[in-house]
């Protein structure tokens, strides 16, 4: 079977787009990873399926590059949002349904995709780090330094120890020393090495951040390796709402592949 895709990317964190509404695509973790496969298949962080919703522009379906369906993915809800519009199923605003719940998009003129997220009701600590579910679950930790050789061995440690080996947990490293330019690096499990950006994570760090420093309203610009992310939100005593994940989505190629 030959099947069509889009490849995009929203701040070097990509994806493989499929439109599903008719149900035909074979959702095979094997086939799944073979695609995402930056050798053997397109190449991706993660492959994304637009399926129909009763009462929704559309469900999106996420699974990351190892085959397994996954938790929310903010990027990929940026970019799905904007193929979606790419095809004429949504209006430049709309809402779709995903694995945490339903999501609010805007797609501005410029191509840049806002994306509303869930509501952030507590952030936990373990040891000096703080942990937190944004959609996905994160660990994110802050360091004098995160330039790092062994960004990827250290992240690793955390991901696979005791606590989290089972679930598996997405780790932040940022580094805070001028709040108007926090940088980030992010190990992704279900990727299980370093993406280019993140966008739950950026959500993460933002949030953390905001926390930490006592900042109740506004945004915060978050530089990943792969671009700069704005996450909106409001605080009340470390709880968040009205969180929205600003940032560009890019359709990078079109193609068809045979299954």
């Amino acid at each position: 079977m030959l099947q069509t895709f889009a490849k995009y990317q929203g701040t070097g964190n990509d994806f493989i787009i499929i439109d599903n509404r008719n149900l035909i695509f074979n959702k095979n973790t094997l086939l799944i990873q073979q695609l995402c496969d930056r050798k053997f298949g397109i190449g991706a962080d993660g492959l994304m399926l637009i399926e129909n919703d009763d009462h929704y522009d559309f469900k999106m379906v996420y699974y990351n590059a190892d085959g397994n369906e996954s938790t929310m993915c903010g990027n990929g809800g940026r970019c799905i949002a904007h193929y979606a519009f790419q095809l004429g199923i949504t209006t430049n605003k709309g809402k779709f349904i995903a694995i945490d719940g339903e999501h609010d998009f805007e797609i501005k003129a410029d191509g840049a995709v806002k994306l509303k997220m869930i509501d952030v009701n507590k952030i936990d600590k373990d040891g000096d780090a703080f942990v937190l579910f944004t959609g996905s679950p994160h660990f994110v930790l802050m360091k004098d330094n995160i330039t790092i050789d062994d960004f990827v061995a250290q992240a690793k440690a955390i991901r696979y120890n005791d606590t989290y080996a089972k679930e598996g947990i997405n780790v932040n490293f940022i580094n805070t020393n001028d709040i108007d330019n926090i940088s980030m690096r992010t190990y992704e499990r279900g990727v299980e090495d370093e993406t280019l950006s993140c966008g739950t994570g950026t959500v993460a760090v933002a949030l953390t951040v905001a926390s930490i420093k006592a900042i109740n309203a506004g945004s915060l610009p978050i530089q990943t390796p792969g671009g700069e992310l704005r996450v909106y939100f409001t605080q009340n005593n470390h709880q968040f709402s009205d969180i929205w994940l600003e940032g560009p989505a890019v359709n990078v190629f079109n193609g068809k592949i045979e299954l």
